[in-house]
């Protein structure tokens, strides 16, 4: 980083600082997600077999999503963003809390349930509205539109992405993730050298891979004290309390 930049910090976030406004994800019911198994609900072979159902399955989780508020942790990113550092968020989660709470620079690796895309050309992308989306409901290109999540089982298209804004890090900042699924796993491995690593989890002790400080605390708990450290000092260093 030159010293004209501004310091950049890319922030890694997964399920955990989500599950702190209330989303649930699968990780939750050891393969169970609101009381579903995954491969019913989170397949190209689910949607395949039942549309309807895998589409009524997302229209009540967009819901839950719209109901949800951005927690303290949310908020903390973005005041540090407003604060004149530049924060890239990376996050694996699908709601749009991040974006509610300010944060600007956003990727959504696994996609945005408040989207919808084509079946046949996933650059077509459309914002869903609160009637949700409906059988019968095309595309431009005449064909079904689908949530804009990635399932298991299909490629993650901006994990390219991902690695070119995490090879820029000035530092890292892991949230409420193991990073255990690929290929986000591997994303930490695109950082410089030399850009130091924190983990937030309550788990992060166990966690943290080997050169990755720890913070085992939740998310709204260890983030915005780390974040007005940040702010006060005007640099991403490590604080010497973790």
């Amino acid at each position: 980083m030159s010293e004209h930049q501004a310091p950049h910090l890319v922030v890694l976030t997964g399920a955990g600082i989500s599950a702190e406004s209330g989303l649930k994800t699968f990780r939750d019911g050891d393969g169970l997600w609101e009381n579903h198994r995954v491969e019913d609900v989170a397949t190209p072979e689910a949607f395949d077999r039942d549309p309807e159902s895998v589409l009524r399955f997302y229209d009540e989780r967009r819901e839950q999503t719209r109901q949800a508020s951005p927690n303290a942790a949310h908020h903390a990113l973005a005041e540090l963003e407003r604060a004149g550092f530049r924060v890239s968020v990376i996050t694996q989660n699908i709601d749009d809390l991040h974006e509610r709470a300010g944060s600007r620079d956003v990727l959504h690796l696994h996609g945005e349930i408040l989207m919808a895309r084509s079946s046949a050309d996933p650059s077509l992308r459309y914002p869903v509205g609160r009637q949700g989306i409906r059988m019968g409901e095309l595309c431009d290109k005449g064909s079904q539109l689908r949530p804009d999540v990635v399932w298991f089982g299909e490629p993650v298209p901006r994990y390219a992405q991902a690695c070119d804004v995490v090879a820029e890090a000035d530092f890292v900042l892991v949230v409420g993730t193991s990073l255990a699924v690929m290929p986000a796993a591997m994303l930490l491995d695109q950082a410089p050298m030399e850009a130091p690593c924190l983990l937030v989890d309550p788990q992060a002790e166990t966690l943290a891979p080997r050169g990755v400080r720890a913070i085992s605390q939740p998310a709204s708990q260890g983030v915005p004290p780390l974040i007005e450290h940040w702010r006060h000092m005007g640099a991403l260093w490590m604080p010497d309390w973790t």
